[in-house]
């Protein structure tokens, strides 16, 4: 280092979602050295996964190595690993990967982009019988388990069986259970059709469940009530005003009716990821960090959460030889 140079500052990431990678990209010009870390080694297109858990895509179309769009930035580094906690005092996070556990990484500056999670709203047994959709992983087991539901009612000799194999149930009419109910009647509809001989595709059962009086509850309600006449063109069952009360291997109850279903897949929430926890900061009522303008936590100008992207902001860093505007 030539004399009087300052010392690179070290940014790490945590999340390699949209925010995540906006941050990591603005900084390839600086002389900050860049450490992103996510569980995964790609970013994941979340919008459509729907579309893998019906088959209209490959995953390969809506996830991109990592590592791939660092490749021509010097100054990055990808670490595949999990962020277990932070120590905010020592400016350190604890990284656990593969083959080491709670590895302490350091830093001068840590973004926070770590995004959600599913949340089964006080009844974490649903996850077991009712699997979130927020991964790629979790996008193949779900269409995995429709195609397989098909099969299994084509091979079934008890035809007094094939109700329950072919009904679908999603709970929560937010765009993911919306999208995901609309997406497999169209491909019952489109594809499935006449692809077997002892079952009709066409007799499936698809129900979307929410609490709330109206789909897509954050939507206007002209477009809410667009998408209601959609689904329900589709043949899609759409039952308001009532949560789910107890979910099981063999179904789930709704304002006490027992539905039997073997596929019920959880559409209804989501909460925020620990980081408010790790960083000991304020949070609201759902968990989220509460930020300064700048998007910084309040009396930690090291550390920034959720990135802008979301409005669209432009995200300025000043850390004396690291400047991004």
């Amino acid at each position: 280092m030539a004399q009087g140079t300052p010392p690179r500052k070290r940014v790490v990431i945590v999340g390699g979602g949209f925010g995540g990678l906006a941050v990591a990209r603005a900084l390839r010009h600086t002389r900050a050295w860049v450490m992103l870390i996510d569980r995964s080694n790609h970013h994941l297109f979340q919008p459509l996964l729907y579309q893998v858990a019906t088959s209209v895509l490959s995953p390969g179309q809506i996830g991109w190595p990592i590592r791939e769009m660092f490749k021509r930035q010097p100054n990055a580094t990808v670490v595949m690993g999990e962020v277990t906690g932070v120590d905010k005092e020592r400016r350190r996070v604890f990284v656990t990967s593969l083959d080491r556990r709670d590895v302490p990484v350091e830093y001068d500056y840590l973004v926070m982009a770590t995004g959600v999670r599913h949340s089964y709203f006080g009844h974490p047994e649903f996850e077991r019988f009712a699997p979130g959709l927020k991964t790629l992983a979790d996008a193949v087991a779900i269409r995995n388990r429709i195609l397989t539901a098909f099969e299994q009612a084509e091979a079934e000799e008890d035809p007094t069986r094939h109700r329950d194999l072919l009904t679908f149930v999603f709970v929560g009419a937010g765009p993911t259970g919306v999208e995901l109910a609309a997406a497999l009647a169209v491909m019952i509809r489109s594809t499935l059709k006449s692809e077997f001989r002892r079952i009709d595709p066409r007799s499936a059962r698809i129900i979307l469940v929410d609490m709330a009086d109206r789909v897509l509850g954050a939507f206007s309600s002209i477009l809410s009530a667009a998408a209601l006449l959609r689904l329900q063109s589709l043949g899609v069952e759409v039952m308001l005003g009532h949560g789910a009360e107890q979910i099981d291997e063999s179904g789930i109850v709704v304002d006490g009716q027992r539905i039997a279903a073997r596929t019920v897949i959880w559409t209804a929430g989501v909460e925020p990821s620990p980081a408010g926890r790790w960083l000991a900061t304020e949070t609201d009522r759902a968990g989220r960090v509460r930020v300064e303008t700048d998007l910084t936590v309040p009396g930690s100008l090291d550390t920034i959460t959720r990135a802008a992207r979301a409005l669209g902001k432009r995200l300025t860093i000043r850390i004396s030889d690291v400047k991004v505007g």
